[in-house]
């Protein structure tokens, strides 16, 4: 059984671990909010300069010049601040993973723990119910496994769909530039 002190030091490192995780999401929160103004400034100051180079085009081909060589900046600048973004989320989910994945073998240890301690004391003729109980904590255990691997895998699927993605809008971006900057 657990005594009064074991609880007291559980529910202190579950306050600490609390306020740790919401110390990493305000982190996140923060830089979001960095990464936030400082794209609003350089939007206003492409906004700026974009303006004052239109308001001194003379002639439609200028105009057509003009347009082609804001094209691929403002991409370039939103692929950026995309992958700034995923940055900033991807290390901040990696904060609380490693925190989840932490608690999760803690408990699964407690729970052996548990387990073994009851199976030592059990009365005589309760090896059944024992046996059926490391069973379960077992299967327990495979199927915490078997879901953390799974997540693992669909995170790295989608962090390569995403730089893919990515690549992709890129290249389509340069070849959109390119093609307007001949006409």
């Amino acid at each position: 059984m657990l005594t009064a002190e074991q609880i007291t030091a559980s529910h202190k490192a579950n306050l600490e671990t609390l306020f740790g995780l919401t110390s990493k999401a305000f982190e996140g929160v923060e830089k979001i909010v960095e990464l936030n103004l400082a794209a609003s400034k350089a939007v206003l100051a492409d906004a700026s300069a974009n303006t004052h180079a239109l308001l001194t085009i003379k002639d439609a081909q200028e105009l057509m010049a003009l347009q082609a060589g804001m094209l691929q900046p403002v991409a370039e600048k939103a692929a950026a601040y995309s992958r700034h973004l995923y940055d900033i989320a991807t290390s901040t989910g990696t904060e609380f993973t490693k925190v989840a994945e932490a608690k999760a073998a803690e408990a699964q240890a407690t729970v052996g723990a548990l387990v073994d301690s009851v199976s030592k004391n059990a009365p005589a003729g309760s090896d059944s119910v024992v046996s059926i109980m490391k069973g379960a904590v077992t299967a327990a255990n495979s199927a915490l496994e078997s879901v953390q691997k799974a997540v693992k895998q669909a995170t790295e699927m989608a962090e390569a769909n995403f730089h893919a993605v990515s690549a992709t809008a890129a290249t389509a971006t340069k070849q959109a530039s390119a093609t307007g900057k001949k006409r």
